[in-house]
């Protein structure tokens, strides 16, 4: 209960902007760099640690509790743990709950200050990508249509060999922003879709990315291609929302399997 205390006590830091000084005040102060939630959450939880408020080999509150105590949305708080893990403070026990490790396990590195939490991540892209499908199904080529066909094609046969079939998925979603002919949403598409690379999306992408998920994945392709095909721009939009909302489910739930005790 100490360390809940402590968290409750804590205030997430904000970019405070600018600072208003007169002449006989002012002094020589520096901006500060907006951060991320879930690593003003990792880095108050990695504190706690350090300090010894959860010892080597406990259990960490759970997510729900943590949540609560910060105030800030649970998947703030997964996308923090998540971090910690990638970094070695911290172990996901599948069917227990997320416990401390000891220090030599920690890695030498944290992770990237620029990084973004894939379950934002996957809110973000619902919104720009569901308004590409609809301006790709007024403005689409046979070219394109061709291009997500083909993409669908790859990822079949990946998804087949057992083989995450990342580049398929990532030729489709650009085969849509292209079909745009909007150089800045192809090239926000594109950033959006690598950032899945770096190693938080990696670490809880492994909790649930299996056959099984990746070929639901490519029946919702399917349906956007076809409403794309058909130029019908509403369903075009649902049929990208319904995509990004599923990914997220599939991440939570996976996720919550996890780490439930």
């Amino acid at each position: 209960m100490g360390a809940l205390r402590k968290l409750w006590n804590y205030q997430l830091v904000r970019p405070l902007g600018q600072f208003s000084t007169s002449p006989k005040n002012a002094v020589p102060l520096q901006s500060i760099a907006p951060q991320r939630l879930y690593r003003q959450i990792a880095d108050q939880l990695r504190a706690l640690i350090a300090q010894g408020e959860f010892a080597v080999g406990a259990r960490l509150p759970a997510e729900r509790e943590l949540a609560q105590q910060l105030g800030v949305s649970r998947p703030s708080v997964r996308e923090a743990l998540i971090a910690l893990e990638v970094e070695g403070w911290v172990e996901v026990r599948t069917g227990s709950g997320v416990y401390v490790l000891e220090r030599e396990r920690r890695a030498a590195a944290p992770v990237a200050e620029a990084e973004w939490g894939p379950l934002e991540l996957i809110r973000a892209r619902r919104v720009v990508e569901g308004e590409t499908a609809a301006i790709a199904a007024q403005q689409r080529k046979r070219v394109h249509l061709d291009a997500m066909a083909r993409a669908i094609e790859d990822m079949r046969e990946m998804a087949a060999r057992k083989v995450m079939p990342l580049e398929g998925d990532r030729a489709f979603h650009l085969a849509i922003a292209q079909a745009c002919d909007n150089q800045v949403l192809t090239e926000t598409v594109q950033g959006f879709w690598d950032s899945r690379r770096g190693p938080i999306f990696t670490r809880l992408g492994g909790y649930f990315e299996t056959v099984t998920s990746w070929r639901m994945a490519i029946a919702e392709h399917e349906a956007i291609r076809e409403a794309i095909a058909a130029r019908d721009a509403a369903a075009a939009r649902t049929a990208m929302h319904t995509h990004m909302d599923k990914s997220h489910q599939r991440f939570s739930a996976s996720w919550a399997r996890a780490q439930k005790p």
